[in-house]
C-alpha cells in the first residue's frame, strides 16, 4: 500500500500564503504524477495542480499565477505553495499520487485531506 501524509493546512487571511506538503511512503517503485485537488462544500472536486516525475506541471485556471507546485522525487514529496489566497480557495485539499508498486501493479492513491480556510 501507499500512504500519503499531508501537512500545512489551516486558517489564513485573504492575501496570505500557505504551504501544503504531501509525502508518499510504502512499496513504491515509481511515482509518475503527484498533485493536489480540492473540494469545497457543495462543489465537485477539482484539480489544483499536478506535477510529473519529469517536472511537467498543470494548474487549475483559478490558481494560475498564484500557486506553485514542486516535487522532490528522491523523497516522494510534493509541495504546493499558495500565495495571494482568496476566500474562494477555501476547501479541503487532497494529495494524489499515481504510480507503480514493485512488482508492476499500478496505484492511484489519495491522502486524507487537509482543510484550508481563507477568511478575515
Amino acid at each position: 500500500q501507499v500512504q500519503l501524509v499531508e501537512s500545512g493546512g489551516g486558517l489564513v487571511q485573504p492575501g496570505g500564503s500557505l504551504r501544503l506538503s504531501c509525502a508518499a511512503s510504502g512499496s513504491i517503485y515509481a511515482i509518475n504524477a503527484m498533485g493536489w485537488y480540492r473540494q469545497a462544500p457543495g462543489e465537485q472536486r477539482e484539480l489544483v495542480a499536478s506535477i510529473t516525475s519529469g517536472g511537467s506541471t498543470e494548474y487549475g485556471d483559478s490558481v494560475k499565477g498564484r500557486f506553485t507546485i514542486s516535487r522532490d522525487n528522491a523523497k516522494n514529496m510534493v509541495t504546493l505553495q499558495m500565495n495571494s489566497l482568496k476566500p474562494e480557495d477555501t476547501a479541503v485539499y487532497c494529495c494524489n499520487a499515481k504510480g507503480a508498486y514493485f512488482g508492476g501493479r499500478w496505484f492511484d492513491n489519495w491522502g486524507q485531506g487537509t482543510q484550508v480556510t481563507v477568511s478575515s
